[in-house]
């Protein structure tokens, strides 16, 4: 998979090989909601990446950022995913969204089973908030 070294590929692309995105589509989608930036600017899904940019992608209540580290038009898995990226997201963003996550999501004590109906709707009026 490593064996052609491309010089720049489509950001699309690049976000769904690296597996930051689940499809392409969804790589396209957030380049047309202007959630990914290069260099700070909006970028379109054709948009060239090369090795040594910075890729920053807004998902998840947070701004994630990647470095290009090679280029790839092919799918790899997770573990080979590492080799083509870097991520260079700020520690204290990863604080930000533990704390977003824990606050969006009510816990149940472990054990207790799913919730009835009355808990669930609860739960919906509590999330609508």
């Amino acid at each position: 998979m490593g064996d052609i070294d491309l010089n720049s590929v489509r950001i699309d692309k690049w976000l769904w090989g690296v597996r930051i995105c689940k499809t392409r589509k969804v790589a396209s989608e957030l380049c047309k909601q202007h959630k990914v930036l290069v260099y700070g600017q909006p970028v379109k899904a054709s948009r060239e990446v090369m090795p040594g940019q910075v890729v920053m992608v807004k998902r998840d209540g947070i701004e994630w950022q990647y470095k290009v580290i090679q280029c790839l038009d092919k799918r790899v898995s997770a573990p080979l995913s590492l080799e083509y990226k870097e991520d260079i997201t700020p520690k204290e963003t990863l604080e930000r969204l533990k704390i977003i996550n824990m606050d969006l999501m009510p816990r149940r004590p472990k054990g207790s089973g799913r919730p009835t109906k009355k808990e669930r709707r609860t739960l919906e009026k509590i999330k609508e908030k």
